[in-house]
């Protein structure tokens, strides 16, 4: 006869469960982005398969193979090639090409006569150098990982699609929470990726193209590249595209362009910065509302561990994370209902 009973037994076996469970996630954060990844292209491109599917009568496996292509096309190769663009404009900063030293030397002479900061320009130059290293290490270190990032991602994508109501079905049994609670849940993380991923893409493209339109309106050189870098400061709240008007502005009146300087100023803060809260708000009442400090802190969260990609991911996970708050608090309340009704006649 054993000399555990059937309780104990299932208690060996949950912490069995549970140890193991942090052994595999440990031996898979190597592929923590493609997972990620997986789900929030899986998220974006859900409906586009099932119109496909049932509507259109089209082979799985041909709607998930054109929705890889798609994906690949749209989001990832522009994605790359303007990241590696920005590291190899900011290699070239030092050329003649880019009168960066010029820049730099009267910058310091007017931040030195008027604002007390005789080295304010070549500071800032070296702060932004090592933040832009931060920000970009998945793509300065290896395109090897990022071939089996994106061969990962795809892969869970595939199956994901393919074998879509298997995966939900699975997803819904092993969910800790009730079935309506659960679709809640999936409602909730559809709207936060909607929100955290495809919002603030807009937003980041259209601060990004008028900022390149205000550079090239003043005369800045390479008006292209510094739209490209608003797009990815863009997913940054507290600084957005509009803050980069300001030592764009800086340049203008060290180099004799004072009202182009002001207009330049005028024109990030007020219009660029008034663009962004207008499609906020429309985006807000669309498909879902991100808070900025859920924004800021993701970031902070989400750099470290994803580099440049941790623009999206952060927030996104800490949006997760609350979300999975909700329901516990919810399931919590009404476990403790369902408790008062049981024990109140008693009582």
């Amino acid at each position: 006869m054993s000399i555990f009973n059937y309780k104990q037994r299932n208690n060996i076996i949950l912490v069995s469960i549970i140890l193991l469970g942090c052994f595999l996630v440990y031996a898979l954060s190597g592929l923590f982005s493609s997972i990620l990844g997986a789900i929030v292209l899986f998220t974006i491109f859900r409906p586009l398969f099932l119109y496909l599917v049932e509507k259109k009568r089209w082979n799985k496996a041909l709607a998930a193979v054109l929705i890889i292509l798609g994906s690949l096309i749209v989001i990832v190769i522009p994605f790359l090639s303007l990241s590696i663009l920005v590291i190899n404009k900011i290699g070239s900063l030092n050329r003649d090409s880019f009168p960066i030293q010029e820049w730099t030397l009267k910058v310091d002479a007017f931040a030195a006569a008027h604002l007390n900061q005789p080295k304010l320009a070549e500071n800032s130059l070296q702060k932004l150098g090592g933040y832009v290293t931060e920000l970009f290490p998945s793509i300065i270190s290896s395109a090897v990982n990022i071939v089996l990032t994106l061969l990962g991602l795809y892969f869970l994508l595939y199956f994901m699609l393919v074998q879509m109501k298997d995966f939900e079905a699975g997803l819904l049994k092993y969910a800790p929470f009730r079935e309506q609670h659960a679709l809640k849940f999936a409602t909730a993380l559809r709207n936060s990726t909607y929100s955290n991923v495809l919002g603030q893409g807009i937003i980041a493209i259209t601060q990004g193209t008028l900022l390149a339109l205000g550079f090239y309106a003043a005369g800045i050189p390479d008006a292209v590249f510094w739209g490209v870098i608003g797009c990815f400061i863009s997913f940054l709240p507290i600084v957005g595209a509009p803050t980069l008007c300001i030592p764009a502005s800086i340049i203008l009146f060290a180099t004799d362009h004072a009202v182009k300087g002001v207009l330049l100023l005028a024109f990030g803060l007020l219009f660029i910065g008034n663009i962004d809260n207008l499609l906020r708000m429309m985006i807000n009442k669309r498909i879902g509302n991100t808070h900025p400090i859920i924004s800021v802190i993701g970031v902070f969260i989400g750099l470290p561990l994803f580099g440049i990609l941790g623009l999206v991911f952060g927030p996104l996970l800490l949006s997760y994370f609350l979300l999975l708050l909700e329901i516990y608090e919810t399931n919590r309340m009404a476990a403790e209902r369902l408790e008062r009704i049981r024990t109140g006649p008693e009582g």
